[in-house]
């Protein structure tokens, strides 16, 4: 695995963007400069975030988002995967 992070991401499973190995090695988020821990998909390369709308739900369940524009920053959290680092 490479140490950049995927350009865009998601965190719902049955999304094309959701990459499970992407989350066990665990991703950070900078939006515009600031730490951001509840970001639901984010794309760097477009400059967009979804973040929950509060605790609103649509008729399926999923919380519902809402997408900001702006700069947007992904990295690792850790330098190596936990796994590997016990090793």
């Amino acid at each position: 695995m490479s140490d950049t992070p995927p350009d865009r991401l998601d965190g719902d499973p049955r999304s094309k963007f959701h990459d499970a190995a992407a989350f066990e090695r665990g991703i950070g988020i900078r939006f515009n400069g600031k730490e951001r821990a509840d970001v639901e998909e984010y794309c760097v390369s477009e400059g967009w975030i979804r973040v929950p709308a509060g605790k609103a739900r649509d008729r399926r369940g999923n919380p519902m988002t809402l997408k900001i524009k702006g700069e947007v920053l992904a990295y690792y959290r850790d330098a190596e995967p936990a796994s590997k680092a016990e090793e």
